[in-house]
């Protein structure tokens, strides 16, 4: 059987790569409001058929839809494509309310079709690496962790021709930790079977650019129903270089910290490779690059030029897997909303002052009675 692809969004064109290096899948259609750049898409990337109206795509010939357009149209246009029969991979976040996360939990249950998230930075080769090291034990007990999305994006709230572009409403528009999957995602992978129980956020006031609702830094810290730690730190107004991808792993065995900047290097220490901590000194990760999964030691050029570090040409390979298998991704839509929870659970907090709030689970709670927000 061909799978057959849908991609709504033409900017949102990560996956493209990824589906192309694999067999029996095909992406046939593209759909975006943009019409000049619908059709130059189109003819770039040799994509057949092209849809203005994105209903008329989920009655075309596709068994899947992937979601590239901007987070305040996630849910419904997931929802919709749920109700069509089509499989979904979104773009993160998954959605930009409590309610949509119950919508969507209800339709994906209801119709039962594969829907995972696309939060391609669990997939980065490091992330990934650590992960496997985690699972091997080699960390001991993983008790604390902390991830970073720090990229200045007020540029971004203006598009080319001068109007003003969603995200000056839907991102920078926001108080918390308004972006938080990038940085929680790979992180919650490594306390596998955990679930956060409470969230707290903090935010720097206003000092660059007031002009905007979001603060200039904004940390969230998440406590686990186990009491472990993971902190946040999302900062998409700060005058400062880029480092979208930090994160670093505390267990009793050992931690790992991603680089800085200036040279800095992935690193790592273990138990027993020095005679005690007065002693310790941090090694390159890629002297333990032996515990890299195997997929990522043997990927093809092809797949490692999916983008992301190769991580697109994965993310994508294990939602195709998920429809062929007939099996749960490895990002499915509980993990999703909990991740994007952080997010709006942290507006509440900070606005009232780094109030502690319960996160819902997701998992769990059914009826109407459960899905509240706890203040």
């Amino acid at each position: 059987m061909k799978l057959k692809v849908g991609i709504v969004g033409a900017r949102g064109l990560s996956t493209l790569k990824g589906f192309r290096a694999i067999p029996d899948v095909e992406v046939v259609a593209l759909c975006d409001l943009d019409e000049d750049l619908l059709e130059a898409q189109a003819r770039k990337h040799n994509i057949p058929k092209t849809y203005r109206i994105y209903e008329d795509m989920l009655e075309a010939d596709i068994d899947a839809v992937v979601i590239g357009t901007p987070m305040q149209c996630h849910v419904p246009q997931a929802l919709a494509a749920l109700e069509a029969g089509k499989h979904v991979l979104s773009e993160v976040t998954a959605g930009v309310t409590i309610d949509e996360l119950w919508w969507l939990i209800e339709w994906v249950e209801k119709y039962k079709k594969v829907y995972m998230m696309a939060e391609n930075y669990c997939y980065i080769p490091e992330n990934q690496l650590i992960l496997n090291m985690v699972r091997q034990g080699l960390f001991g007990e993983v008790y604390f962790g902390e991830g970073e999305y720090l990229h200045d994006i007020k540029h971004l709230t203006v598009y080319p021709n001068g109007k003003t572009s969603w995200r000056k409403f839907w991102q920078l528009g926001k108080r918390g930790t308004f972006y938080p999957t990038h940085s929680l995602g790979p992180v919650m992978q490594w306390f596998k079977g955990e679930r956060i129980k409470h969230i707290a956020c903090f935010g720097t006031g206003w000092h660059t650019a007031p002009e905007f609702r979001q603060e200039d830094t904004s940390i969230t810290m998440c406590q686990l129903e186990s009491g472990k730690l993971i902190k946040i730190r999302v900062d998409c107004i700060s005058e400062r270089p880029h480092n979208m991808a930090y994160y670093s792993l505390q267990g009793t065995k050992g931690c790992y910290e991603a680089p800085r900047g200036l040279g800095d290097d992935h690193k790592i220490w273990l138990k027993g490779l020095d005679e005690d901590t007065d002693h310790a000194r941090w090694r390159p990760l890629k002297e333990f690059y032996e515990y890299l999964p195997e997929r990522y030691r043997n990927a093809t050029e092809e797949q490692k030029a999916a983008g992301h570090w190769g991580g697109d040409f994965f993310i994508v390979q294990d939602f195709v897997d998920a429809i062929f298998n007939e099996c749960d991704p490895p990002i499915d839509v509980y993990d999703a909303c909990e991740w994007t929870a952080v997010a709006l659970l942290s507006e509440l907090s900070v606005m009232n002052g780094g109030k502690i709030m319960e996160m819902p689970d997701f998992r769990r709670s059914k009826k109407a009675k459960d899905q509240i927000i706890k203040l």
